[in-house]
């Protein structure tokens, strides 16, 4: 069954004392720690201190690609020595060719889609995590089509859900409509595909693991069912075909996403993943199949990046989640189930970067936050995200 909570419980207080602050750096050592041994079988990279980089050179014609994923895995099923079973891929594959960032802190709400409106408008958004609204600021899309004078097609999102449709663009006045990417919900083009009807796709379309009486109406850029074959290049029937051989909703996102790379080939694809929240439903079995479900499609989208001519050699990749889960420790959560404290776990995540320019076997122990995201892939990518409160991250420039 699936657990609801009011607002209050998703985080919507804000981390200001000094015992969260000690934890969370206690949490990125630890992190560290883990990543440093485990690095130093595999290619024996150094850690870094956080003044100690070098410059990435200038790359032409860059494009970035972002992945997000609701609802962090914790360090006891991932990083800890006792987890990392969990993220083969991220270990072995990901993280030696990366620079990581052990200590992501999220200091806003811990709500899905507010939080991912923060990573993608550089700005604590305070919108109604369970409204159809759109972000109050701009986007990364809309700075970039708009400084850049980029068309619709070279920005595009990959979403998980209704409740994401909004992404896309703000409404802000200086930017908003006809400025943002283009939204891809592909749980609502099955459903739209198949007629309405869920048969033989119920594993596919669930939509919100935190509350099932959350179904907004549908707004904004939304990719619709008779573009399917005009962009994507792909018959209604094929992508019926194809979606029967998928186990969950996160591969059917991640297909959408790679069908989207190879027929189209954005600067700007942002995706995210979902398949980790079923956490809510309270089944430990299920929120780690989650987990290393999301570790081979994190490989599985670097895999065609490195693939496809127009990605190879000139796309960096972000790999964070939205925020982490509640301690066990903490008698004021569930534990992996919920996101409610606001405690340094449910709060304190981390980012890898990958590509060209980029240091790979480095890891920093710093605070960095998630609104950092932005004004740093504007620096890639050459336009000014004027209004973000994040800071560009010095260590990827």
């Amino acid at each position: 069954m699936s657990c609801f909570f009011p607002m209050r419980d998703t985080g919507s207080s804000r981390t200001n004392a000094s015992s969260s602050g000690e934890l969370a750096r206690g949490l990125a050592h630890s992190r560290r720690d883990f990543l440093r041994s485990a690095a130093h079988l595999m290619l024996g990279s150094a850690v870094l201190s956080s003044g100690s980089f070098a410059l990435a050179s200038r790359v032409p014609k860059r494009k970035v690609v972002v992945i997000t994923f609701g609802g962090g895995a914790r360090d006891e099923e991932t990083f800890a020595p006792d987890g990392q079973q969990n993220i083969p891929h991220l270990m072995h594959e990901l993280i030696p060719q990366s620079t990581f960032f052990t200590q992501v802190v999220n200091r806003g709400i811990l709500g899905h889609y507010v939080a991912t409106a923060s990573l993608a408008t550089g700005v604590y958004e305070t919108i109604n995590n369970f409204a159809s609204l759109p972000p109050e600021y701009p986007t990364v899309f809309e700075y970039f089509r708009k400084e850049l004078r980029r068309p619709a097609s070279d920005a595009w999102v990959v979403a998980p859900s209704n409740g994401f449709n909004r992404i896309g663009e703000s409404n802000h006045r200086s930017y908003g409509a006809g400025l943002g990417a283009g939204v891809i919900l592909p749980k609502h083009l099955l459903m739209a595909a198949n007629s309405g009807s869920a048969a033989d796709y119920e594993h596919l379309l669930r939509d919100n693991y935190e509350t099932p009486f959350y179904a907004p109406e549908l707004a904004g850029k939304e990719f619709e069912l008779e573009q399917l074959e005009r962009i994507l290049k792909l018959s209604v029937d094929d992508f019926k075909a194809n979606a029967r051989t998928l186990l969950s909703p996160d591969e059917l996102s991640v297909f959408i996403a790679r069908r989207l790379m190879r027929q189209v080939a954005p600067s700007l694809l942002w995706v995210t993943l979902h398949d980790i929240d079923i956490a809510h439903a309270g089944a430990y079995s299920l929120y780690i199949e989650g987990v290393r479900r999301t570790d081979r499609l994190c490989l599985e989208i670097w895999k065609t990046i490195q693939a496809e001519p127009e990605y190879a050699g000139r796309t960096t990749l972000f790999i964070l989640p939205d925020f982490g889960r509640d301690s066990d420790d903490d008698s004021g959560g569930n534990g992996f189930q919920h996101h409610r404290t606001g405690d340094a776990l449910s709060r304190t995540t981390w980012m890898m970067a990958l590509g060209p320019g980029i240091r790979e076997g480095v890891v920093f122990d710093r605070r960095i936050e998630p609104t950092d995201l932005v004004p740093t892939i504007g620096s890639m990518l050459g336009f000014s995200a004027s209004l973000a409160q994040g800071k560009t991250i010095p260590e990827l420039l």
